[in-house]
């Protein structure tokens, strides 16, 4: 089969993608971009945004990469930061304020107009990755303002090799990955095509019934989603017929950048007789641990070359299926921070911790059991992560939101995600079931959906924003 980029309103040879991406980095040239020129790239998914990043590789640009629902403050802010030449955008995204914008249509037509040049093989990214700023990718912002995190070209694509030939990625692959290109997960999905050589379905990742017809048109054989994605899917095909009929040529559902639920694994299995095979990785370390298909276990074994421990709040190296943080030793590791000048902050090499619980088994499997955050409640320390680990156990899918009480210390509300909407005393008697008093909620509240953050992870921001009202209210 031959390496197709596919996307709703075309379907291009993966070699043509590179000739027009090749063409694209000249007409860059024409706009200022030289080797080490930084360079945004604001917009939303598309075969055009596929096609331009590879092109400012090609033209060794440190490429800037920009969520395409930011606000024109931060991409304007992001913009003064990096000192960019150039921002690229497609129509649905706000440029910077300031300084020269061009649009991806723009770039491709220019790019129509140039003789098509030869390629003797892949494209040449030979300066990009050696540059030390050759990707700029932002920080969740979670805990305050986005960081930019800073890689070099090489060893973003090192990672990205040894992760293909961990999962058994091989060029007669079709890859579907529903989310957001310009973060980590997404990238990695789009340069995994490209170095294995295989083809790519850009898809509506926000459409669920949509990407379901794609995967079914264009044979897709590997989905890469976040668990509420899965849930989605899970929901349009089990009103189905035949739940797998758009889904019939998959052989791995691939999931990460959130906790997954043991039950959503388990009905995909009923389903599909596959496993979703969860992942472990972040922006600053790379992609670090995948289940396999042939280990489909948490999230299976560490990549090649990465070195991955648990250890006590002293620092002391943990035993098999001991519970500590997550230590990482990421050949991989980002190149640093910018800082506030827009330079280059370099980071420690060696053992990094990662502010996540976990453990690892006798076979060297990583389990993961949430954030390491902690709360004090009735004289005891809780860990809200550790506590929707364990009710996720049970069959409950929930978010543990601490309020600060005067008398206790915190309260605790649970949002149980349920789409059946079961009444909150139902699930107070299953969660309370399985959690010590001190553990057990002040307050349940059932919501069909929990609300998400751009990377598609539970956005933990706004459930505490919704707590604290709630604590208004019953205060007032």
């Amino acid at each position: 089969m031959t390496a197709t980029v596919f996307a709703p309103d075309s379907a291009q040879p993966l070699t043509e993608i590179e000739s027009t991406a090749a063409r694209v980095a000249a007409v860059l040239a024409g706009h200022g971009v030289r080797p080490g020129s930084r360079v945004i790239l604001k917009a939303d998914n598309s075969a055009a945004w596929v096609t331009v990043l590879l092109g400012l590789a090609h033209a060794g640009a440190s490429i800037v990469l920009v969520d395409h629902q930011d606000k024109a403050a931060e991409t304007t802010r992001i913009h003064r930061l990096t000192r960019a030449v150039l921002s690229v955008v497609d129509d649905d995204a706000v440029p910077p304020a300031e300084g020269e914008t061009v649009y991806l249509y723009q770039l491709l037509a220019a790019a129509a107009a140039r003789p098509a040049p030869v390629l003797d093989g892949p494209l040449d990214l030979s300066v990009w990755r050696t540059l030390p700023d050759g990707l700029i990718m932002w920080s969740s912002g979670s805990t305050g303002q986005p960081k930019g995190v800073v890689k070099t070209g090489e060893r973003f694509l090192r990672n990205l090799e040894r992760n293909a030939a961990q999962i058994g990625h091989h060029p007669g692959d079709v890859l579907l990955p529903l989310l957001p290109f310009s973060h980590q997960y997404g990238l990695s999905m789009v340069f995994i095509a490209w170095l294995v050589r295989c083809s790519l379905v850009v898809a509506p990742y926000r459409r669920a019934d949509r990407a379901l017809r794609m995967a079914g048109q264009t044979g897709a054989t590997v989905l890469d989603a976040t668990p509420s994605t899965y849930r989605s899917i899970a929901n349009i095909v089990g009103r189905r017929d035949d739940p797998a009929a758009d889904l019939a040529t998959v052989r791995m559902f691939c999931s990460g950048a959130a906790p997954l639920d043991p039950t959503l694994t388990d009905r995909y299995v009923a389903l599909f007789g596959r496993p979703l095979l969860d992942s472990y990785g972040s922006t600053e370390l790379g992609n670090v641990a995948f289940a396999t298909a042939d280990n489909p276990v948490a999230t299976g074994r560490p990549v090649e070359g990465m070195g991955v421990r648990i250890v006590d709040d002293e620092g002391a190296v943990l035993g098999p299926d001991q519970l500590g943080e997550i230590e990482v030793d990421s050949p991989d590791l980002m190149e640093g921070y910018l800082d506030d000048d827009g330079e280059l902050a370099p980071a420690e090499r060696g053992w990094r911790r990662t502010g996540d619980f976990g453990r690892l088994d006798e076979r060297g499997n990583l389990f993961i059991a949430g954030r390491k955050l902690a709360v004090h409640r009735m004289g005891y320390t809780l860990h809200p992560e550790l506590i929707e680990a364990r009710v996720a156990e049970a069959g409950c899918s929930a978010k543990v939101i601490a309020v600060p009480d005067d008398r206790r210390g915190s309260s605790l509300v649970f949002f149980v995600e349920d789409e059946d909407e079961a009444d909150s005393a139902h699930w107070r008697e299953r969660i309370c079931a399985v959690l010590p008093a001190y553990e057990q909620p002040n307050r349940v509240v059932v919501v069909d959906r929990l609300p998400l953050n751009r990377n598609g992870k539970p956005d933990r921001r706004a459930l505490e924003e919704m707590a604290a009202g709630l604590s208004q209210e019953v205060s007032a």
